[in-house]
């Protein structure tokens, strides 16, 4: 690790130079965050769960054709990915009003929402990563709005494919959010779903019990994180359907 140039250190992860140009190395911590890092704690084997979700999830898009920065996994905590520029906004769908939604317009949570929401947030930790309107996005020249209505139709393909997936092991996907980068092929540009797609970044919940299988069970004291996050492995088939879960989850290949 240490021979490698670190090009970025986040909350949960850190990108180190790839081995071929145009890729990095994107490395799973075990750090926990939440109330934009005002709450923190090391969880052992949270890493590791969240490099095999995020690697299931991203070759399920492949697998549909929707474009993403995954090439393969390359052991436990690490995964090779294409390099690409982020666009600073986190893209959020919504499917049932949860979090802060559900606190600003005073929603019950878990009420099922008309349509899936898409909202957009600045990525800026300073800021707290406020949400900001299509305006603001265009006028700033984060995004064009062609890039914005691509954005909204990729955003579309994966909660439809996560929607799916999840309901067919008996989780509710509440909410989730996705970064979007671009990548040029020769002069021509295009849109891939980047960063990760794991319970980080989803809000899950048990369809019969409504139990949470994401990081409000972390934000809330709800229990073991690393439980909830094996229970999702487990039933998606990344992790064995018996033995006991524990603080150093057994992976299977």
């Amino acid at each position: 690790m240490a021979r490698r140039k670190k090009i970025y250190e986040g909350k949960a992860k850190t990108l180190y130079e790839g081995p071929e140009p145009g890729t990095l190395i994107q490395y799973f911590k075990d750090d926990a965050t939440a109330f934009n890092a005002e709450k923190r704690a090391t969880i052992e084997g949270k890493g590791v769960l969240n490099n095999r979700l995020s690697e299931f999830f991203m070759n399920g898009l492949t697998a549909i054709g929707v474009p993403n920065h995954f090439i393969k996994r390359l052991n436990m905590r690490e995964q090779l990915i294409r390099q690409c520029e982020i666009i600073p906004l986190e893209v959020i769908v919504r499917n049932f009003a949860a979090g802060s939604m559900a606190k600003r317009l005073g929603l019950e949570e878990g009420m099922r929402l008309p349509r899936p929401i898409i909202e957009f947030s600045y990525k800026d930790d300073a800021l707290g990563d406020p949400l900001v309107p299509e305006e603001y996005i265009i006028a700033f020249g984060w995004a064009s709005q062609q890039d914005l209505d691509d954005i909204v139709a990729l955003a579309l393909r994966v909660n439809d494919f996560m929607s799916g997936v999840m309901y067919g092991v008996g989780i509710k996907l509440i909410d989730f959010k996705i970064e979007i980068g671009r990548v040029w092929d020769g002069d021509f540009m295009r849109l891939i779903v980047a960063d990760e797609i794991s319970p980080d970044s989803c809000r899950l919940w048990d369809i019969e019990s409504g139990q949470k299988l994401d990081k409000d069970v972390f934000r809330r004291d709800l229990g073991s994180l690393t439980d909830a996050y094996s229970e999702v492995a487990r039933r998606l088939g990344v992790l064995p359907t018996n033995g006991p879960i524990g603080d150093k989850p057994t992976l299977i290949n």
